[in-house]
């Protein structure tokens, strides 16, 4: 399966006792959708996911595929800090029709390459689907290291990376250590432009959950080859996507999305919501984008 388009990680709305907010999710998926979204990531880390209870991630994952009804691609977060809880999650949305996985470090035990590397094969083993690894060493701990997508390659299911290290020198290496053979997905948001120069086609961005026009319009300038619009559309979306990388992400993209009157809530403890002054901020920015 050849990814193309943008793939938001939706967030997930919260009531104010922090129960999920159905409604808000079904409105969030319906807007996203008429806004040109590729494919929906619902237990991605923008959707709380480490929050969530084991019954509240598979009932999202039974609900966002009920509501969208195959108008676009899903792919369904299924990391876990236990390789045997990956590979239950995979299977279970393997059984419930979605279409791919993301799967990312396991949180926390900092595996070495070698048990990276086994991990990922025993979830490969398990599963049939296409499966995307998902490299955030910052949040991780471990980096995806070429060792194993090395190991990888035999399965040809694995097909691809959302790269968020913000180390672009391993764009560059991936092309010319696999050519093809791993679809290279954009998940450092502010380098998206590089990426698409080099070739990406898709982009995995939280932010797009409460700026999905935004993000689409400039993939499509970069696939068309247009890359002066490109840059102009990215010049208009930058300053958001930096204040994101900036602190409080959960937080702003879904007062994003609360902005444009999508009611998704707070996000659940430990995450407090954005002070006053980080609201004034945030809105600051979100204005200027939404009057471009």
């Amino acid at each position: 399966m050849n990814l193309k388009g943008i793939y938001a990680p939706i967030v997930t709305p919260f009531n104010a006792d922090e129960s999920i907010n159905y409604s808000a999710l079904e409105r969030l998926i319906e807007y996203l959708i008429a806004s040109k979204i590729s494919g929906l990531v619902p237990g991605g880390t923008t959707g709380e996911v480490y929050a969530l209870s084991e019954e509240e991630r598979l009932d999202i994952f039974r609900f966002v595929k009920e509501k969208t009804q195959g108008r676009v691609t899903l792919i369904a977060g299924t990391n876990s800090g236990a390789t045997r809880d990956v590979v239950r999650y995979s299977q279970l949305a393997e059984e419930m029709g979605y279409d791919l996985l993301m799967v990312a470090v396991p949180p926390y035990s900092r595996p070495n390459q070698r048990e990276l590397l086994a991990h990922y094969e025993t979830v490969a083993q398990a599963v049939s689907i296409p499966i995307v690894l998902y490299n955030f060493p910052w949040r991780a701990g471990t980096e995806v290291g070429y060792e194993v997508m090395d190991g990888l390659t035999k399965y040809e299911h694995v097909v691809g990376i959302k790269e968020a290290s913000g180390d672009m020198s391993r764009v560059y290496e991936f092309r010319l250590r696999y050519g093809e053979r791993y679809q290279m997905i954009c998940g450092s948001d502010d380098q998206a432009l590089d990426y698409f120069l080099w070739g990406s086609q898709a982009w995995i961005g939280g932010g797009a959950s409460c700026a999905p026009l935004e993000h689409y319009n400039i993939l499509e300038s970069a696939l068309a080859g247009d890359f002066v619009a490109a840059r102009k559309r990215m010049d208009v979306l930058l300053p958001l996507l930096r204040s994101l990388e900036s602190g409080g992400y959960t937080q702003k993209v879904k007062y994003g999305c609360e902005m444009r009157g999508i009611p998704v809530g707070a996000p659940r403890r430990p995450l407090l919501p954005l002070t006053r002054e980080e609201q004034a901020d945030f809105e600051n920015i979100f204005q200027k984008l939404l009057i471009k």
